[in-house]
């Protein structure tokens, strides 16, 4: 791999293009050196790590936008070298976008735009004096109407160009794959597709480490509902309920009153003990609640399976959903600005703030582990470096067909599309929405949908980003296509208007990815082959909504390594950080008010190169 994150990376488009590129090559890992064999002493003995990904499969990408001169742009400020997917190294359409766009000036000053009459030449002629003074009437009449008559066109034109422009901005832009290709920057295309909780373990971590100020975030504007072949919004909070046109005054008192229940469900036992053994959505049924309640919670609300969530299932994902309403916004989800990726990308420059060190453009080998002891004592990097270390923390996808020979992983489907329009079109253009498409058939999974807008910073403007998630039960075309046909248009621009006359229209694919990514979590770490007690094993994205397995997962692991440590333990106060050094004192620079009271450190804050690293990051963040 030549980028960080593993499946949760986020990429640019012409970064996703060779991402593409990257995962449809088929090279052989045993034509690579094995000199790193020759590292390894007669005490020890090797673990050796997959060089090549194979968590990702049945990759397959479409265009659907116009793809006229696609061939000869390149993404804006991207280096040469750096070519985008499909697109050559050279600047000719660059240059010649530079030459349409010069400033109008140096045309509107030069000579040639300038029409000059014999008659209004200056001349020295003492003859032509008189001629001059005759004339001077009859010029001024003429220069007069010719005023007026410039202005009169002047006006017309001005009203025809804003007429022109008012049409213009009715109609929807279009787009196209050089477009496409040239914002590819503004794009952050997220490998995984979730959400965070508004009171989940991940923003309560964020909060509690103070990473959170590496990142920034949008509440997530809408729920969606996919019901009798149409998409409409779900009312979520009591102001949303009694304002909803969907719902009859019945059915707002029944959804009221079962919401109720349901955020305090432990204090009523009586009210679902006979039905804990019956699904959440047989329960639903016994409620007393319209066809249309039942599929807003059961899709919408608790977003649980119809066919395997139980009743006590149903009724802890309703209570999470609506204790997490209000904290931040009306809808209980939040979205990462610049995409799922940015995540991981924070915690890594709290870590490195605190001393943590990472190896950049190293792919490791091989674990190395003592036969005598049985742990591992280090690993070797394609350098043929050794580095000793006590615990290591790798990654699934890293080990072996030898070490996973008992492994039977589950698959997620995933699809990205870029669309011009929204699935569900209001008076701002700027929304963030969550839709769950339930399966057409009992025992197939829901599909969930997020779509972005561009102000969360994942794609170009007049565009929307959409992420299509299930658990697989075919390759991931198979399993996604069939809804991305009932939402959108996959057709061209003539095409799609023929294809809505009569019906509403539809928002059009510009481009689609789908794939198949593998879901390791759940899986026991015994269940790897002979991995000593000191090598500890995450796993890659679920496919769930939220992230609440990584963080337990991740909490557990830690425990196991340092047992008497706080878990992610909120960083000291800056004015609290005491430096180590000669005790003589610098000049100072004049851009702080710091003052000369010392703070005695805690044992455990007492540590100098964590507290100038910290300094040093904070002045960084500052500026």
């Amino acid at each position: 791999r030549n980028y960080y994150g593993g499946n949760w990376a986020s990429f640019s488009f012409s970064g996703l293009c060779s991402w593409i590129r990257e995962n449809k090559q088929k090279r052989d890992v045993r034509e690579e050196s094995d000199d790193w064999r020759k590292l390894i002493l007669e005490t020890e003995e090797a673990i050796s790590l997959n060089m090549k990904d194979n968590t990702i499969q049945h990759i397959e990408y479409i265009c659907y936008a116009n793809q006229d001169l696609a061939e000869d742009v390149n993404e804006a400020g991207a280096l040469r070298k750096l070519s985008a997917f499909g697109v050559s190294d050279n600047g000719e359409a660059t240059q010649g976008s530079e030459k349409e766009c010069q400033p109008v000036e140096s045309q509107s000053l030069g000579p040639e735009s300038c029409e000059v009459s014999p008659e209004s030449i200056t001349c020295n002629d003492p003859e032509s004096a008189t001629e001059r003074s005759d004339a001077e009437m009859t010029s001024e009449s003429e220069n007069l109407c010719d005023a007026t008559s410039d202005e009169s066109a002047l006006e017309k034109g001005k009203m025809e160009n804003a007429s022109t422009a008012e049409t213009a901005a009715l109609e929807p832009k279009k787009i196209t794959y050089t477009q496409i290709v040239i914002e590819g920057r503004r794009f952050n295309i997220d490998l995984v597709s979730k959400l965070l909780y508004s009171r989940g373990l991940l923003i309560d971590l964020l909060t509690k480490s103070n990473v959170s100020r590496y990142a920034e975030f949008k509440n997530v504007t809408r729920i969606l509902a996919f019901q009798e072949g149409r998409v409409e919004q779900v009312p979520c909070s009591r102001a949303d309920v009694f304002n909803s046109r969907q719902l009859t005054m019945v059915e707002k008192r029944m959804l009221m009153k079962f919401l109720t229940f349901c955020l305090d469900y432990e204090q009523h036992p009586n009210e679902y003990e006979d039905y804990k053994e019956y699904k959440f959505s047989e329960y639903l049924k016994t409620q007393k609640l319209t066809s249309n309640l039942q599929h807003f919670i059961l899709h919408s609300i608790a977003m649980v399976s119809e066919a395997d969530s139980g009743t006590i299932d149903g009724l802890k994902a309703t209570k999470k959903f609506l204790q997490c309403l209000g904290r931040y916004g009306n809808t209980p989800f939040l979205f990462p600005l610049y995409g799922q990726g940015e995540i991981p990308q924070c915690f890594c420059r709290m870590c490195a703030v605190f001393g943590g060190i990472y190896c950049l453009r190293h792919s490791v080998k091989c674990l190395v582990v003592d036969k005598e002891s049985g742990r591992c004592k280090a690993m070797i990097d394609h350098f043929g470096q050794r580095i000793s270390a006590k615990y290591f923390v790798v990654e699934d996808s890293y080990f072996s067909e030898k070490t996973c020979t008992n492994m039977c992983y589950r698959q997620i489907s995933r699809a990205v599309l870029i669309t011009d329009q929204s699935i569900l079109k209001t008076d701002s253009d700027q929304q963030i929405s969550i839709l769950t498409v339930p399966p057409e058939e009992l025992g197939l999974p829901a599909i969930r949908i997020i779509e972005l807008c561009s102000s969360t910073m994942t794609c170009m403007r007049n565009t929307y980003l959409v992420h299509f998630t299930c658990s697989s039960t075919k390759t991931a075309k198979e399993d996604l296509e069939p809804i991305v046909q009932k939402l959108f248009s996959l057709n061209s621009e003539t095409e799609r208007e023929s294809e809505n006359e009569g019906g509403p229209e539809k928002p059009r694919v510009l481009w689609a990815l789908y794939f198949n990514m593998r879901d390791s979590s759940g899986i026991d770490k015994n269940s790897y082959d002979s991995l000593p007690s000191n090598v500890y094993v995450c796993s890659g994205p679920d496919c769930e909504l939220g992230s609440d397995y990584a963080v337990k997962q991740a909490e557990t692991i830690f425990q196991e390594m340092f047992p008497n440590e706080e878990f992610c333990p909120p960083p000291p106060n800056p004015e609290d950080i005491i430096y180590d050094g000669d005790g003589t004192q610098t000049e100072d620079p004049g851009f702080s008010n710091s003052s000369n009271v010392i703070t005695k450190p805690s044992p455990e804050e007492n540590s100098g190169g964590d507290g100038d690293s910290n300094q040093f990051s904070e002045e960084q963040h500052e500026e």
